[in-house]
């Protein structure tokens, strides 16, 4: 069975073309995405799983690759007294459930899609993020298969997996082939006989030119989770069936600005004043400002490693001396202490996504101090995010200056097309129509159309 598969930032999504419509699985409890999220109890475990989960033909090589961290499995199990066949690894709803439970314990990661560019990944990086992928969408396609089944149809064996145009703001095509190969390794590895991949604003516009009654020129703008990618094509009702469109997209520019970074922001500069970040020392100076960002710079590797240190904690200790409100110090304490950067960045998400229904939010961070809530406001939000809302305006106007945008004497697209999950925030949309006015503005599904391009795209790639 041919599948698209949307491997998200934020959420994983997979869609089937049945009698002749894209058809969206359930993936979740009464959804059809699953969090981007993965818990575990020890790192090593995770290879444990994903060997549990491995097709048989593959298990004999795996073995070999990641014997030491099997071996490393076997001895955690005993050393935290879990059987041979206890679950220790938990993917999506379940695995943030495990987190809030356990917070301080076990290895957590949220968005593995934004770290799979990143420069400079040692081996054993590279090696945990490929198992990692793996699990999840070992997980994704036990589930996708038992659906099939009861449909009557054959397990997926061929995939389309939407990309970002970039993985990463930096590290160029090098960055890009290393994202790609490690999704490729943890599809097969899942146990897909074939994948293919398409750069996800395409995927999007793909399904919107299936709504088009006459040609146009379309920005593609989609915010996702972990980047904003935005793509220029020519499409409509004349140009559906073209085996090849290679000269329908005319430019496509991306970059790792999306909604895991507005939280962050909104993280940083609507949370952390209330733990110190804009308060000053006895001596009148102001309070470091780079600790309070590795606090909650929960998509950045080195950071969250400087900032659970020991010498960290120190510093904390430190500034608590100093401080003029020592209070509020005291809550970045228990932070640190107790590993709650996620909890918190989770609240920050849950204010955006608030913000979007109301001008007002009262976040509750009531798991770092008894009581304690942060009041964010709309225009608190934009301030705090303008800088992401400001590289989203520069990939527009980016992809509407590529060299075939200029040759083919397009200036000015006839339709934006908003799609990406962190679209659906006023904040974002009016920041997108303010770069074009003239354009017709038409906002999408702002998650499923990304699937439902891979989908129908796939139709034609695997059986063209």
């Amino acid at each position: 069975m041919i599948v698209g598969f949307d491997y998200g930032s934020a959420n994983c999504a997979v869609g089937v073309w049945l009698e002749g419509e894209v058809v969206q699985l359930a993936l979740g409890k009464n959804s059809n995405y699953l969090p981007s999220t993965l818990y575990a109890y020890d790192r090593d475990l995770i290879a444990q799983a994903v060997y549990f989960g491995l097709p048989q033909s593959l298990k004999a090589d795996y073995a070999k690759l990641r014997s030491s961290q099997l071996a490393r499995a076997i001895q955690v199990r005993h050393e935290l007294d879990l059987t041979a066949t206890e679950q220790a690894v938990f993917v999506g709803e379940k695995a943030i459930e495990a987190y809030l439970d356990m917070p301080e314990e076990g290895f957590y990661v949220r968005s593995p899609k934004s770290f799979l560019g990143a420069s400079g990944l040692r081996a054993e990086q590279v090696a945990l993020f490929e198992d990692i992928v793996t699990l999840m969408m070992q997980h994704v396609k036990v589930i996708v298969d038992t659906q099939l089944q009861q449909k009557g149809l054959s397990p997926a064996t061929h995939a389309m997996i939407g990309r970002p145009v970039n993985f990463q703001g930096i590290g160029g095509e090098q960055s890009n082939q290393q994202a790609e190969a490690i999704l490729s390794v943890a599809a097969k590895r899942a146990g897909f006989d074939e994948v293919k991949f398409l750069f996800e604003p395409i995927a999007a516009g793909m399904d919107f030119e299936a709504t088009l009654t006459e040609n146009a020129n379309v920005l593609v703008v989609d915010v996702g989770g972990g980047t904003t990618d935005c793509s220029l094509v020519k499409m409509g009702p004349s140009l559906q069936t073209k085996q090849d469109r290679s000269q329908d997209f005319y430019g496509h520019t991306g970059q790792r600005v999306g909604g895991n970074d507005l939280d962050i922001a909104l993280a940083m500069h609507g949370f952390m004043p209330s733990f110190g970040s804009q308060s000053h020392m006895l001596d009148g100076k102001p309070m470091p400002s780079n600790i309070f960002w590795n606090a909650v710079a929960v998509n950045d590797i080195s950071a969250q490693r400087d900032f659970y240190q020991l010498s960290t904690k120190k510093l904390i200790d430190a500034l608590i001396k100093d401080a003029k409100q020592p209070e509020l110090i005291k809550r970045l304490q228990v932070l640190h202490a107790n590993q709650m950067s996620f909890q918190v960045v989770r609240q920050a998400e849950l204010t955006k996504m608030a913000l979007s229904d109301a001008p007002s939010h009262k976040a509750a961070i009531d798991f770092i101090e008894a009581g304690l809530t942060i009041e964010v406001t709309e225009p608190q939000f934009e301030q705090a995010i303008e800088s992401s809302l400001d590289k989203v305006s520069q990939l527009m106007q980016q992809a509407m200056t590529s060299p075939q945008a200029q040759s083919e004497q397009v200036t000015t697209p006839d339709i934006v097309y908003i799609t990406g999950g962190t679209a659906r925030s006023p904040a974002i949309y009016n920041q997108i129509a303010k770069v074009y006015p003239q354009a017709s503005v038409v906002v999408g599904d702002h998650f499923g159309s990304v699937t439902a391009g891979l989908t129908r795209t796939a139709q034609q790639a695997f059986k063209g």
